[in-house]
């Protein structure tokens, strides 16, 4: 069941097979939410955290003039709000993009996993570090890369998260943002992903089409993003 999750850790560390029940134990019950469904709100006293099994979420944050950006995208094995553990609310939400299934882990029991394995401790202290260099990616993103390169590091990185837990076929996987969600993603306007898409379409860098995206030229799409997988630390090292 937490398949995914063993496989995001172990690319960057070695997980024992007694850290691996362990987490098991952890974990209090599984969950189902449809679409579009709101999973943390923003403010909301916290007294568990989530772990993503099937689907996709999305973190939003909403504005008065009723947009939202998104900051981030979920996975499955992603933990979506572990750092909710220490901070006990979060001041964005969490919403599920598909029909989504996750597990359940109580505060209490996290807790007790790490006291009782320090380790743990180190390796998800590293994977909310990650989350937070992700967040540093999208802001240079945001703020300086043209919406060409923007879109193409986006494709990129989904391509390589996904990758890791299995979920990519080849260079292709199932993508099923629509173009508004894109644009929430990216700071552009449906008109303008759209503009954006039939760019990176000419160039033959990549077709979307039944949600699903398929990179033709992944070196090409890489350059034209300025994509580096080095804030993804796809490594081992002793922690």
């Amino acid at each position: 069941m937490i398949e995914a999750h063993l496989k995001k850790l172990r690319v960057r560390d070695d997980i024992s097979g007694e850290e691996e029940e362990a987490i098991r134990s952890a974990m209090l019950e599984v969950r189902e939410v449809p679409a579009d469904t709101p999973v943390v709100r923003h403010g909301r006293d916290l007294h568990e955290s989530i772990l993503l099994l099937d689907g996709w979420m999305a973190r939003t944050t909403a504005m008065a003039s009723g947009h939202q950006q998104i900051s981030e995208l979920q996975f499955c094995g992603d933990f979506v709000d572990l750092h909710g553990f220490t901070l006990k609310r979060l001041d964005h939400n969490v919403m599920a993009i598909t029909d989504c299934r996750y597990a359940v882990f109580p505060h209490d029991r996290l807790r007790h996993l790490l006291e009782k394995h320090p380790h743990l401790t180190r390796v998800y202290w590293l994977m909310t570090n990650i989350d937070a260099a992700i967040h540093r990616e999208w802001t240079v993103s945001l703020g300086r890369r043209p919406a060409p390169s923007r879109m193409a590091h986006l494709f990129c990185e989904i391509l390589e998260r996904l990758r890791i837990v299995g979920q990519t076929t080849g260079d292709s996987y199932q993508f099923p943002l629509t173009q508004q969600e894109l644009g929430d993603c990216l700071g552009l306007t449906s008109v303008h992903v759209n503009r954006t898409l039939q760019s990176l379409r000419r160039q033959k860098l990549i077709e979307v089409a039944k949600g699903r995206v398929n990179i033709l030229d992944l070196a090409g799409l890489q350059a034209l993003g300025e994509f580096e997988d080095d804030y993804l630390y796809f490594e081992k090292r002793a922690r």
